[in-house]
């Protein structure tokens, strides 16, 4: 079963890192629900990385690698672009998001509570990030 695949920061390509991702944790006998959960986190993040941090330049590439070990599920995304501190994440306060009528701003909260680790890191000239899910 392939575990990597590279693509260009195109928003075209959301939906190949979605489809590798579906498919390889279908292969894995996980649930249609558990599947669209991780499979929503993961493009919410690729899309900030290629929508954000790469500006949509299809010269620069998303390196996707997946991998099961111990039943947790890991999904990591390295690129080049601009790099993304998690410290400067504050979690929304959902009752103003939805009296402001605000549409934007919420993925990472989303992805913080999909997913049971996330991790942002850089090494060299790459900026890493990886997501952990347990299986059981």
């Amino acid at each position: 079963m392939k575990n990597a695949i590279r693509i260009s920061c195109e928003r075209s390509n959301l939906k190949v890192v979605r489809d590798f991702v579906s498919e390889y944790l279908a292969a894995l006998g996980q649930s249609e629900l558990r599947v669209n959960q991780i499979v929503l986190a993961v493009d919410e993040i690729v899309a900030n990385i290629v929508i954000h941090a790469n500006a949509e330049d299809a010269s620069k590439h998303l390196d996707v690698r997946l991998n099961v070990e111990n039943q947790v599920f890991r999904i990591e995304l390295r690129d080049q672009g601009s790099s993304y501190s998690p410290a400067s994440y504050q979690e929304p306060n959902m009752p103003e998001y939805i009296q402001q009528g605000r549409k934007g701003g919420m993925g990472m909260a989303l992805v913080n509570r999909l997913m049971d680790r996330v991790e942002f890191t850089q090494h060299g000239d790459y900026n890493i990030c990886r997501l952990y899910k347990q299986l059981i």
